[in-house]
């Protein structure tokens, strides 16, 4: 049997059962706050933590060149593990608000070893067609982060713990897959020393720095517009109450419906070339953050509904397409460590991000503060602008 026809199915699997763990505690966030005598502002803290400990992940494992120097898949596997084992820990004691960010923050360390392993993986083993198999893998990313969501939802007679304990097994799962079934790719040139000035010294490369700056932007409103979600769905209810809708099933599919958008992406990136689809994509989620405090005045459900799902496929639709740009103009033996460190700039500005929309909500009783997303593509637009790509 051929290994490599199985290689991105296994990949894919993987990355959709670890990457799970990602908002694992935002599935069940009413729970923790009820069980935990947790405050309002418990699920932006918790969000935070999980992408502070991204950042801190990938910043070490870029600036050591984990990736580069050594078994993707080991650490893939090593990484699941350990993300899996600190998700499992929530259910144990009576847990306060700082053990449950710490928690949560170990558990966003070790995804730094997964989704950016898992890219870099990929990139080992496909040359020509990376954009369709990127698509594919940042597919399983938001079905992923999604599923707790629907867990939630289906998993109603059953204990919160039972929720995080079932992701805590997912993850393991997804980490054995990667170990056992996927070695090392034959396009994979390792690194054989430490060298701390790559996440430097990489960014003087032009292309990859319009990548970057794209990804970056597009970044600040990726992770806050999913953390809006079930916000959005619920003051929406609020402005109508005679609208009622399941929240929970709802978010899953609005988060999820953007898997179908990566990889629709992926293939058109193959006709039209990366740059062009993800500048497209990322003006169509511009657009959509300017007109988000409008549609609420809709009486019509189906159309805010609507407006949504679309919203939650242009959103993602250009992340895998920044990611083939980034890693095509990346030196092959520190590709690793260049999809590393965008993702650790990306993740650091999704902080800045949450935490800016979560003090005007608490602050201004607007719904003009959703327009705060736009300023990440906006900025993302202008430093990945057509004329620049086509330099």
């Amino acid at each position: 049997m051929n290994r490599t026809k199985i290689v991105l199915p296994i990949i894919i699997i993987s990355q959709f059962c670890c990457t799970s763990l990602w908002f694992a505690g935002n599935g069940v966030i009413n729970d923790l706050v009820t069980t935990f005598g947790l405050n309002d502002n418990a699920i932006a803290y918790l969000t935070s933590a999980v992408q502070f400990g991204f950042i801190i992940g990938t910043l070490l494992f870029a600036l050591f060149s984990i990736t580069d120097r050594y078994s993707p898949s080991k650490v893939f596997f090593i990484s699941a593990f350990l993300g899996a084992l600190f998700n499992f820990s929530i259910i144990f004691g009576n847990q306060s608000l700082l053990s449950l960010i710490s928690l949560r923050f170990f558990t966003g360390f070790f995804l730094a070893g997964i989704y950016p392993v898992g890219m870099k993986i990929a990139t080992d083993y496909f040359d020509k067609g990376l954009g369709k198999s990127l698509g594919f893998l940042v597919g399983a990313l938001v079905l992923g982060t999604a599923l707790p969501h629907l867990l939630k939802e289906y998993m109603q007679a059953y204990s919160w713990k039972n929720i995080l304990i079932s992701i805590s097994i997912l993850s393991f799962v997804g980490g054995l897959l990667m170990l056992l079934f996927v070695p090392n790719g034959p396009y994979r040139k390792a690194g054989t020393k430490l060298d701390l000035t790559i996440c430097f010294s990489i960014f003087k490369i032009k292309k990859f720095r319009k990548a970057a700056f794209g990804y970056f932007g597009h970044m600040w409103e990726l992770y806050t517009f999913w953390f809006l979600v079930p916000s959005l769905l619920k003051l929406y209810k609020t402005i109508h109450p005679q609208i009622n809708f399941n929240i929970p099933l709802l978010s899953f599919l609005i988060i999820g419906i953007g898997a179908i958008s990566c990889v629709l992406a992926g293939y058109l990136a193959e006709k039209f070339s990366p740059q062009k689809i993800a500048f497209n994509a990322l003006f169509l989620s511009c657009v959509c953050c300017v007109i988000s405090p409008f549609i609420f005045l809709t009486q019509h459900e189906f159309l805010f509904i609507s407006f949504l799902l679309f919203w939650g496929m242009v959103v993602i639709a250009d992340s895998p397409l920044f990611s083939t740009i980034v890693a095509q103009n990346a030196p092959s033996k520190d590709k690793g460590t260049a999809l590393t460190i965008v993702n650790c700039i990306g993740f650091a500005i999704t902080i800045v991000s949450i935490q800016t929309i979560s003090y005007f909500q608490n602050s201004i009783d607007s719904n003009f503060i959703f327009m705060i997303l736009a300023i990440g593509p906006i900025l993302g637009l202008f430093g990945f602008s057509k004329r620049n790509i086509l330099n």
